[in-house]
């Protein structure tokens, strides 16, 4: 799906509707490169201001304000700032969701607002729908200071991709997937089914925006962005860890396996008794991601 034609895209840095302090935390308004407004919270690491900051993206129907969202927060403000955000189409943000192809975007203009808060080094997490982004954001939006291809220079076939002068400072130093898809199209569970009616038919857009408070984008994938498994091999140097419930109800074992085994610089966490995404992350696993991710 894609909301908007490539040649659409704003050539734009995010922009700031309200801006708050660094050492408080503060509510504002980001707009992604294409002009949609995205709903974004600040919170500094509980120890005091610190280097690091720690972008989370939520999975499908989830938003800034959802419980999981606020636990994953709260554990993270621990080793350092956390930013967290609602994609697309979700909670107080514009637009409708792309389920994964313009996120990337929403990613972007986070990460550039945690490096003008002065935060050198920052990180993503992202669940489910939100692994997939944030393996994608950082393959394409590379360090320029790094190994000198930052993914973005059009070598993907005209899928989303953000002009060079919209990829300064919006890099990821490290990424972490969690419960997230290795290819697009999967059917191979109920529960994906489920989720390929909503996206795909009508009425389950419907249900989307009414019952999950969700907005969906009409429109199929034109062209299909890059896949999770073939962002994750362009990672290059950038760190990638892969966290998967081997009780995952969405997606098998073999969605993980093929994301680590794709990345150059990649280590790969089965959890035992783990269910999928944000909701099914406990507090102790939370605190293991928040260690590697301020070790990485």
């Amino acid at each position: 799906m894609s909301s908007e034609p490539e040649g659409q895209v704003r050539r734009s840095r995010v922009r700031l509707v309200t801006q708050g302090s660094r050492r408080t935390a503060s509510r504002t308004i980001l707009r992604a490169d294409d002009g949609v407004r995205i709903e974004a919270l600040y919170e500094p690491a509980r120890g005091g201001e610190g280097d690091p900051a720690i972008v989370v993206a939520h999975g499908f129907t989830g938003s800034v304000d959802r419980p999981a969202v606020r636990r994953a927060a709260r554990v993270f403000r621990q080793y350092a700032a956390v930013i967290t955000f609602s994609f697309r189409g979700h909670g107080g943000s514009g637009g409708r969701s792309t389920v994964g192809d313009r996120e990337v975007l929403d990613v972007a203009a986070a990460v550039r607002w945690a490096r003008s808060l002065g935060h050198e080094r920052v990180v993503t997490v992202g669940f489910s729908m939100g692994g997939s982004v944030v393996v994608r954001h950082a393959a394409l939006y590379r360090d320029p200071a790094g190994d000198g291809d930052d993914g973005g220079d059009g070598t993907h076939g005209g899928r989303t991709e953000a002009h060079p002068a919209g990829r300064a400072h919006a890099h990821a130093d490290a990424v972490v997937a969690v419960s997230a898809p290795a290819r697009w199209y999967y059917r191979g569970t109920a529960p994906m089914r489920r989720l390929h009616w909503v996206v795909t038919r009508p009425a389950g857009r419907l249900v989307g925006r009414l019952g999950l408070r969700t907005r969906i984008h009409a429109r199929d994938w034109d062209p299909v962005p890059l896949s999770p498994v073939e962002a994750a091999a362009g990672l290059g140097p950038t760190p990638l860890l892969v966290v998967h419930g081997d009780r995952d109800p969405y997606f098998p074992l073999d969605h993980p396996r093929m994301l680590a085994a794709a990345a150059g610089r990649s280590e790969l966490w089965i959890v035992p008794g783990m269910g999928h995404a944000e909701n099914a992350a406990e507090e102790t696993l939370l605190i293991r991601i928040g260690a590697w991710l301020s070790a990485a």
